[in-house]
């Protein structure tokens, strides 16, 4: 079973999170450098998570606004590893969880 640990702040969010299998959430994005995960999920437009990802060692989804084309850019450029739009996201993911 995988481990994921995710950073998701909006309660719409985290209710879809947490209906597509078992995760673990953290308040503040610092936590996610130190979680002990198989996976990390982040929602890529709040406060502090660009700053963490180089920090965490593990495979890390983020999703933001299709909109946003420069924050999508600016997580792949920080070692984000799957970074897509919200909407993709939640339309995939029970897959992206597996």
């Amino acid at each position: 079973m995988t481990r994921v640990i995710a950073y998701v702040p909006d309660l719409m969010d985290r209710s879809k999170l947490a209906a597509a299998g078992e995760v673990t959430f953290v308040s503040t994005p610092g936590e996610l450098a130190a979680a002990t995960a198989d996976l990390v999920v982040v929602d890529l437009s709040r406060p502090g998570v660009m700053e963490v990802l180089s920090q965490v060692g593990v495979r890390t989804i983020g999703f933001g606004s299709h909109v946003d084309h420069e924050l999508l850019a600016a997580a792949r450029a920080a070692g984000c590893d799957e970074v897509l739009p919200r909407s993709k996201f939640f339309a995939r993911i029970g897959e992206l969880l597996a």
